[in-house]
């Protein structure tokens, strides 16, 4: 074994303790080569994008927080018993639904062989930049994986994949990785380096 690769692994050992990876962890998913995924902090609630706060309106989502959507979010203000303002407040988003905290947050840290990680990196680049809120143009896709809401809630995901945090969207791609490898990103799939 050369010096480097003995120094990478050596590394490696001590970030993965230093996040809390046990040793026996770090051996069952391919030693050292093995890139643990931290645990991120609970975050603060997020706040909704306006198409996300369009769509708790029943109004057509486009993204434009334009006369429209005030008038919409007034309405709802009104009927609600909330002091019409025709702005976003922490009142009306708790009324809509919008307002929780972030979900998957306390996921245990997962350490993702480094070649596993190496491809889900090429996914998430390909699906969508590696942007965690993103969100497919006809909305059925959200993350840095694109999931569906049904295949994210079969693996145990809660709420939209596109709140989650990064370490909770990394830890379920893996999860679907280690269940049916790169089927569940066709296209992506094809322009994965060999």
């Amino acid at each position: 074994m050369s010096q480097a690769v003995h120094l990478r692994r050596i590394a490696a050992l001590c970030v993965a303790l230093s996040l809390g990876v046990s040793a026996p962890a770090m051996a069952q998913t391919g030693g050292a080569e093995a890139q643990p995924v931290a645990q991120s902090a609970p975050a603060k609630p997020k706040r909704p994008t306006t198409k996300q706060i369009q769509r708790a309106l029943g109004i057509k989502a486009d993204g434009v927080f334009g006369p429209k959507t005030k008038r919409a979010l007034k309405n709802f203000q009104r009927r609600n018993g909330i002091r019409v303002t025709g702005k976003i407040n922490d009142k009306t988003l708790r009324a809509l639904g919008l307002l929780v905290p972030p979900q998957n947050s306390k996921l245990d840290a997962v350490a993702i062989p480094a070649d596993v990680k190496a491809i889900l990196d090429q996914i998430a680049e390909c699906e969508s930049s590696g942007n965690l809120a993103a969100e497919s143009r006809d909305g059925r896709y959200f993350g840095k994986y694109q999931f569906s809401l049904a295949t994210w809630e079969s693996l145990g995901g809660v709420g939209n994949p596109a709140d989650a945090d990064e370490a909770t969207q990394d830890a379920l791609a893996y999860k679907l990785y280690q269940q049916r490898g790169t089927a569940p990103w066709p296209s992506c799939s094809e322009k994965l380096d060999d």
